[in-house]
């Protein structure tokens, strides 16, 4: 039986791209048993993966400590196969049959598309998602069918990326006005809850009907949620990729970051981008009307 060692990212959006490359070594070798060095945040999205034996959490150290560590736990097995996205040398320095070391930085072009360099032969990759039997009856109990709902990623890891929140709460009231729900998703932690804190007061205050389901530390019961949304619009982060390879009809948000590289990858993904440059174009410049004529064309009828 083989195993395969697949060293992939620290953040999430990083991640949920790789996992073309994941799911694409388990079609190539169904059998294998595959075992993911990744950071903290991406941890729980690898765990519900059938073919995932282990996953290591690489925590950053000063130094590239972190490597060292990451060497010291994988060096007492063999591997058939290392295949390394994030360029590191400590994939020299196992003991395997062969490597795939992609080189690191930032290149022109789609992220996914560079990735497929993995593999010595052309193919084209798609993200896939993962849930636990148990993570989709919770899911299915918080968000039951009876109701259709409407996600809304109001958040990201940088300002630059975040589309103002009175346009988030304008687009979320319209849904209501379609008989959806508001879902509105963001990340763990106090910063993310004051990002998104304003959409879900306007929205409450106005309609009483918005769901909070941000902050959970599982990302396969937040992909299961997902699941259960019939439209996301999110600015470009992590949660925009994890909708999309749920395969959610997703609409991601682009300003400053480059769509060419980044845009969502999905069976029904899509962007909008910001007037201007792509790489300088303000997202405060991306108008309500665009979204929602956009997003119109994901929804689900009226009625």
């Amino acid at each position: 039986m083989k195993r395969i060692l697949f060293i992939t990212a620290n953040r999430l959006g990083d991640a949920v791209i790789s996992s073309g490359v994941l799911a694409e070594l388990m079609r190539r070798h169904p059998r294998a048993r595959i075992t993911v060095a990744c950071g903290p945040v991406a941890a729980s999205y690898f765990e519900p993966c059938p073919a995932v034996e282990r996953v290591i959490v690489v925590d950053k150290k000063p130094f590239d400590l972190h490597w060292a560590g990451l060497w010291w736990t994988c060096a007492r097995r063999f591997w058939d196969l290392v295949i390394d996205l994030r360029g590191s040398g400590v994939s020299f320095f196992l003991p395997a049959l062969r490597r795939r070391i992609l080189r690191g930085g930032r290149r022109p072009g789609a992220r996914i598309g560079h990735l497929a360099d993995a593999f010595p032969d052309p193919v084209t990759l798609m993200p896939e998602v993962w849930c636990r039997p148990e993570q989709e009856t919770l899911a299915a109990e918080i968000l039951p069918a009876s109701r259709t709902y409407a996600a809304l990623a109001p958040t990201a890891n940088w300002e630059g990326k975040i589309w103002p929140s009175a346009h988030f709460v304008e687009i979320g009231c319209r849904m209501q006005a379609r008989g959806l729900v508001p879902v509105v998703f963001y990340g763990p932690g106090e910063a993310e809850k004051a990002l998104a804190s304003p959409v879900i007061e306007a929205l409450g205050h106005e309609n009483g009907v918005v769901l909070d389901m941000g902050g959970q530390t599982s990302l396969g019961l937040v992909a299961a949620l997902l699941k259960r949304c019939a439209v996301f619009v999110g600015n470009d982060s992590g949660l925009m990729h994890l909708s999309a390879a749920a395969g959610v009809p997703t609409l991601g948000l682009f300003g400053p970051s480059r769509a060419s590289e980044y845009a969502p990858t999905g069976k029904a993904a899509h962007f909008v981008a910001a007037p201007g440059p792509e790489g300088e174009a303000p997202i405060a410049g991306l108008p309500v009307e665009t979204v929602w004529h956009e997003a119109c064309k994901l929804m689900p009828d009226e009625g």
